[in-house]
């Protein structure tokens, strides 16, 4: 939260208006700077695609050194941080971060390799998110951040050997090391600035960078009406409603926070491998105009507010009237505060005669305290998912959307069946009550394809106490040739990360997913842009870790040894895979 300089470089042929707009925005960005003291937690991911989180980084202090490929002068800065790193051990974590726009992994994984600095990570800011709001102008930055207090003890150059197109032989006073040392000893630290002389950091062209005034109006709300307000409004699961400029505004923090910690939207995909139909996540240009605008502190133009508008009144059931509607029996209870079990309503399938489903849709009755729900169906012929309860017909959590399976294909629903909803609720802090309603979307006639759901499952793992990366793997093998739709990643509160890779007849193998921060609250089903073709044989690996540790903030015991087992305290390691196989033709008479 630094002001842009040229936030203060006003431009006079305008009229006095804008200007003085402008100029008290800038005022108020600085404001902002001065007071702001704590620094907002971020997660990057490295060059391997492993995230790293400030509020979750080792030591007492941090160290951030901003770079660039090919930039000389961050080139012959980047040894020293493997000694800066092995004079302070564990106490100092020291990360390299490259801002720049577009930079791939391979080329910053060779940089780092030719340059003898891989054991650091190298992490890419690759929406140059972090580096805006910090107002990192230039490479080899270095940021020294107290680990408790997470404020900024130091900023500037790493040493005084570089200056305006002149070099010493060997450093005189290595700044970052001696503000390291006095805060590690517990004195002040004696010079908190010093200027900086890496390349320039080219920003994307973006009214962050302008230095002009970011119209709230036409430029934040409409972001926000796209990517925030469809679960932050009255009723639904966002804790709390983008209704006016007003929340806006108060919760602007708040909203520089998760972008820059990636939690926001709740999107948990690697953007470097696959392509998903169902993709929310936010573009850099956005990502960067929301941060200039809180740096400009969060001004209200004098046009009309469009959040003020009344929403569009969302449909019961988005993909028109089900055929039949299964209702809970009665009010679920929820209390006001603790962990609730799951819950298994057993119920009679109200189809009378075998049936193939189009869609089965999930209509949460109270989605501030739904968590999940799952529909499993028993009959003849079903098979079973582990627990006995049947084959999954159906599922929701927070930020799944209702569709219809691919066109051609369907689920069998058996007669007779019986239908077991599992429900999973979170309490808020005040009694709630929620009746559940299930909508069945039945086909006409037989599809030409079933679709299906597999399982790459892991029942005997052991996740030992206090471990922090208990890793673990599973895999699911097509018996036919086949097209692949989804991918859903299930784990419980201890899960870390996962990945589906597909490894094909012919030994090729290719990441299809990866999710290195798996998230419980957002059970998602990652839906493939295009569907791909699985041949015979071919083999879906799921790796994955827990982290039953300390620093897992949602870990209600790191000191116990977890097994598989249905309560959220317990763990489950399934990666549900969706698909069609191919429908094999007739052979021909001769």
């Amino acid at each position: 939260m630094f002001p842009s300089r040229a936030c203060f470089n006003l431009p006079t042929h305008r009229s006095a208006a804008p200007v003085i707009r402008t100029a008290i925005c800038c005022l108020m960005a600085a404001f902002h700077s001065l007071f702001a003291a704590e620094v907002p937690n971020f997660t990057l991911l490295d060059y391997n695609g492993a995230p790293h989180e400030l509020h979750r980084a080792d030591g007492r202090a941090v160290v951030l050194f901003f770079t660039g490929i090919g930039c000389p002068v961050a080139r012959k800065n980047a040894g020293k941080l493997v000694e800066l790193k092995k004079q302070f051990g564990p106490e100092v974590t020291v990360w390299m971060v490259d801002s720049e726009a577009g930079v791939d992994r391979d080329s910053a994984r060779n940089e780092a390799q030719e340059l003898g600095v891989s054991d650091l990570p190298f992490l890419l800011d690759g929406n140059q998110a972090l580096a805006l709001a910090l107002g990192v102008e230039r490479t080899a930055e270095t940021i020294v951040i107290d680990a408790k207090e997470w404020s900024v003890i130091y900023r500037g150059a790493l040493d005084d050997q570089f200056s305006e197109g002149n070099e010493k032989a060997e450093p005189g006073t290595r700044f970052a090391a001696l503000a390291v040392a006095a805060h590690l000893g517990g004195n002040p630290v004696l010079t908190a600035r010093t200027p900086v002389k890496g390349c320039l950091i080219s920003y994307e062209k973006t009214a962050a960078q302008s230095g002009e005034l970011i119209s709230y109006s036409k430029q934040i709300a409409p972001i926000l009406q796209k990517h925030c307000v469809d679960c932050h409004s009255e009723g639904d699961i966002g804790p709390f409603a983008f209704s006016n400029y007003n929340v806006v505004k108060r919760k602007a923090r708040m909203i520089e926070e998760v972008l820059l910690t990636q939690r926001m939207p709740p999107w948990h995909a690697d953007p470097h491998y696959g392509k998903f139909a169902n993709d929310v996540s936010i573009a850099a240009p956005d990502v960067q105009t929301l941060l200039g605008w809180i740096r400009q502190g969060a001004p209200r133009d004098e046009e009309k507010d469009p959040l003020s508008e009344p929403l569009a009144a969302r449909p019961d059931w988005q993909l028109g009237a089900p055929d039949y509607i299964i209702k809970l029996p009665q009010p679920e209870q929820i209390p006001a505060t603790g962990v609730v079990n799951y819950r298994h309503i057993k119920l009679d399938s109200p189809v009378p005669e075998d049936a193939w489903l189009a869609a089965t849709v999930v209509r949460p009755g109270n989605r501030k305290v739904l968590h999940h729900a799952i529909v499993y169906a028993k009959f003849e012929g079903s098979g079973d998912e582990p627990g006995g309860t049947g084959v999954k017909i159906a599922g929701w959590a927070p930020g799944r959307l209702p569709r219809r399976l691919p066109e051609g294909t369907g689920i069998f629903l058996g007669k007779g069946a019986k239908l077991d909803i599992e429900l999973h609720y979170t309490t808020n802090g005040t009694p709630q009550t929620d009746q559940t309603e299930i909508g069945l979307y039945l086909l006409r006639e037989k599809p030409k394809s079933a679709y299906k759901t597999g399982m790459a499952i892991k029942l005997d793992f052991s996740i030992p106490a206090n471990e922090p990366n208990a890793q673990t793997s599973a895999a699911f093998v097509f018996q036919r040739d086949s097209f692949l739709y989804a991918l859903t990643p299930h784990m419980h509160v201890r899960g870390s990360w996962m990945k589906y890779e597909a490894q094909f007849p012919d030994g090729r193998r290719e990441t299809l997913l990866s999710v290195p921060r798996f998230d419980f609250n957002w059970q998602t089903s990652y839906g493939l842009a295009k569907p791909l073709r699985m041949p015979a044989g071919t083999k879906i690996i799921c790796t994955g870790a827990f982290d039953n540790s300390v620093k897992n903030l949602s870990n209600p015991d790191p000191n116990k040894v977890v097994h598989w087992g249905q309560q959220s305290w317990d763990e489950m390691f399934i990666g549900y895979v969706g698909y069609v196989e191919v429908p094999v033709e007739p052979a021909c008479d001769k």
